[in-house]
């Protein structure tokens, strides 16, 4: 089966695209060409409108064209000892270039890591140095203002006992006049 096929794949080869459009468009010609095949029956079935359709009949391939298709590998060529340890040492050499390569992307990546850490460690520390001042100075702030408030409201105090000792005497003194 497998042979057949084959044939009727090169037989098709044979068969030019024009000279199929020409045998649907001229059927006096296609008879002429169609029967130039050895090993190949091309019949008409019957004409429809849509076209024409053909049955083709593939005949046994004979023993000689079975020798013809036969297709041999080319020969291989002797591999010396010397080839096989040049392949070997080439393939090592490969292999080795190949290390190194994935190691230096490994340095790298490393080397990447530790300067991404090292530029970590130090926002973090800029950004800790930062808010230990803004809390100083805000501790600071607050003192002073504590302070302030303290001062504002002993003033206050001092104004009040002053004006309560002045109340006093003034009493005081209405009560002597008026004693």
């Amino acid at each position: 089966m497998a042979k057949t096929a084959i044939a009727y794949k090169e037989k098709m080869k044979e068969i030019s695209v024009l000279s199929l459009i020409c045998s649907c468009l001229y059927p006096e010609t296609r008879k002429n060409i169609m029967g130039d095949f050895e090993d190949m029956d091309i019949k008409p079935i019957n004409k429809r409108a849509s076209g024409q359709a053909f049955e083709v009949i593939l005949k046994p391939p004979s023993p000689v064209s079975d020798v013809a298709h036969c297709v041999t590998s080319p020969p291989k060529r002797d591999i010396s000892l010397e080839d096989i340890q040049k392949k070997l040492e080439a393939a090592e050499d490969r292999r080795r270039s190949q290390e190194a390569h994935v190691l230096q992307v490994l340095a790298e990546k490393r080397e990447h890591e530790r300067d991404v850490l090292l530029k970590a460690m130090e926002e973090n520390n800029n950004f800790s140095r930062m808010a230990e001042e803004k809390l100083q100075m805000k501790v600071e702030q607050m003192e002073e203002n504590r302070m302030a408030y303290l001062a504002a409201i002993m003033e206050r105090l001092q104004e009040k006992e002053k004006h309560a000792q002045e109340v006093r005497r003034n009493k005081e003194l209405r009560e002597e006049l008026t004693a």
